[in-house]
C-alpha cells in the first residue's frame, strides 16, 4: 500500500518540514514540485522534519507538467479551497498522489480546470482563507489511512 504527498512550488521551508515528517511516520512518499521557495537543507526544513529524514522517499519534479507527465487521472485528488468535494467523502485508491498548492496561491487555474472532477477540500468556515499546508496534509493522509483501518500504523 502507498500514498504520495505531493507539494508544488512550496514556499515555507517549516510547512514542508512538518509534512516530510508526516510523510514518514505513515511511510508516504514525498515529491517536491520546483521552484522551491528555500533550499531543502535549510535548517528549518531539517529542524521541522527532525531526524526522520533518512526514513523519507522524496522525489523532484522541474515543475507540474513534469510531475503530471504519465499519471493517471484517477490517482489525483487536488486540495484547493475552490473544490465542492469534501476530502472525506471521496475514497483514495492505492497509491494515490494527494496534491498541495503553494501557501500562498493554491493550485495554478489550470491545473484546477484540467482536473476539475479530482479537486477535494477540507471543510471550513466561509469567511476565513485556509488552513495550514502543513495540518491539510496531516489531515488527508490519515484520511488516507483510516479508510483502511490504520494498517501498518500503531
Amino acid at each position: 500500500m502507498s500514498l504520495n504527498i505531493v507539494l508544488c512550488e512550496p514556499q515555507i521551508p517549516q510547512n514542508t518540514g512538518n509534512i516530510s515528517r508526516t510523510c514518514a511516520v505513515v511511510g508516504a512518499t514525498l515529491h517536491l514540485i520546483r521552484p522551491l521557495g528555500f533550499e531543502i537543507t535549510e535548517s528549518r526544513v531539517k529542524r521541522a522534519g527532525l531526524d526522520y529524514w533518512d526514513k523519507l522517499d522524496i522525489f523532484y519534479y522541474d515543475g507540474l507538467d513534469e510531475f503530471l507527465r504519465g499519471r493517471r487521472e484517477e490517482e489525483l485528488f487536488l486540495f484547493s479551497t475552490k473544490a465542492t468535494t469534501f476530502y472525506s467523502d471521496v475514497t483514495y485508491p492505492d497509491g494515490a498522489y494527494l496534491v498541495f498548492g503553494r501557501e500562498d496561491a493554491g493550485l495554478p487555474e489550470w491545473v484546477l480546470e484540467r482536473y476539475r472532477g479530482r479537486c477535494v477540500k477540507l471543510p471550513m468556515r466561509e469567511d476565513l482563507r485556509s488552513l495550514n499546508l502543513s495540518n491539510t496534509a496531516a489531515v488527508a493522509a490519515y484520511e488516507f489511512y483510516r479508510q483502511r483501518g490504520f494498517p501498518g500504523l500503531i
